[in-house]
């Protein structure tokens, strides 16, 4: 048998094993069903939770059930306006005071009462981030989603040196003092995802994946098939490049100074001279090169300093979360 996290290891009164964002916008229709879920499966475990629902403006009534829920444990963080899932998430995530931060969406589509066994798992593991990898994609616009994502998937895989079986999936559950140093990385669209798989990813943090059942959401979809998948697109160069920026650079410039190597030597058999435009792509090759030796001098100079910053002793307590605290406004 598993042996247990110890729940006593805790030395803040305010702090918990696990919190719970999620992310709601619009979801009246689910919202109660899935808080009911959340709380069951938590209540059921020997974890002591709080589950942070973070409203990002809906005009609906969801911040109103949420208020209305007769558990102590939710809490209800309101966005004046909407300002995308990954801001709600970023909220949610720097308002969190358990060691563990869950992340999970309030349409019925993940198996929220899987939670514990997510956590449990990372504990058992011993990993820094747990993903539930989904078994199908359920999504609206198949035709196109499935092969743009399945494309940025590769990418991040080749990229990062890893096999990434779910990259933006939205059940997980990672370490708080680990995302915390990430959560200012955070997107406020879909992507947000992708960005703290690949935040821990770049940063030599283990993430571990396990199977869940992935089923058709409630209510209508709020993913822009065209807006989104570029956007997954560009935060997976950004953070490539911001992480691991000689895996896009140093390809690049070999490659421009290989073609101007064969340019250069084809013209010279062909012509008897080299051309302007052989050296320029040569030259800019090399210019591309040095701009990826730059980044990745900042990149190491950063991780340094949290480096250093990780192993300075922690002094003072967190910031209280009193039962006074349990509806806030952003």
């Amino acid at each position: 048998m598993n042996e247990l996290f110890d729940l006593n290891e805790s030395t803040d009164a305010h702090q918990c094993d696990v919190s719970v964002v999620l992310a709601a916008f619009n979801e009246e229709h689910c919202i109660e069903q899935e808080l009911a879920i959340v709380c069951k499966a938590l209540n059921a475990s020997p974890f002591s939770y709080e589950v942070i629902v973070v409203d990002d403006g809906s005009s609906d009534a969801t911040a109103r059930l949420v208020e209305q829920y007769g558990d102590d444990s939710v809490m209800l963080i309101r966005h004046r306006h909407n300002q995308g899932s990954g801001a709600a998430r970023k909220t949610g995530t720097l308002a969190a005071c358990g060691r563990f931060v869950v992340w999970s969406d309030v349409d019925l589509s993940y198996p929220n009462e899987r939670i514990p066994d997510i956590v449990q798992h990372l504990i058992n593991i011993d990993a820094d981030q747990v993903v539930g990898a989904r078994d199908s994609e359920r999504g609206t616009m198949k035709m196109l989603r499935v092969p743009a994502k399945y494309f940025i998937r590769k990418l991040a895989c080749f990229l990062t040196g890893t096999h990434i079986p779910d990259l933006n999936s939205g059940l997980r559950v990672f370490r708080r003092e680990i995302g915390l140093r990430y959560v200012d990385l955070l997107p406020k669209g879909f992507s947000c995802v992708t960005t703290i798989t690949l935040a821990f990813l770049c940063n030599g943090h283990s993430v571990e994946y396990i199977p869940i059942r992935y089923s058709k959401r409630a209510g209508k979809s709020k993913f822009h098939p065209l807006k989104d998948t570029y956007r997954y697109a560009t935060q997976v160069a950004r953070m490539i490049t911001y992480f691991e920026p000689l895996k896009i650079f140093l390809p690049m410039s070999l490659g421009l100074i290989g073609l101007g190597a064969v340019s250069s030597a084809f013209n010279l058999w062909r012509t008897g001279s080299m051309q302007e435009m052989d050296m320029m792509i040569a030259l800019g090759g090399f210019l591309v090169g040095v701009l990826g030796l730059i980044a990745d001098l900042f990149v190491q100079y950063q991780r340094k300093l949290e480096r250093l910053i990780s192993s300075l002793p922690k002094n003072g307590t967190e910031k209280s979360n009193s039962p006074s605290d349990a509806y806030r406004e952003f």
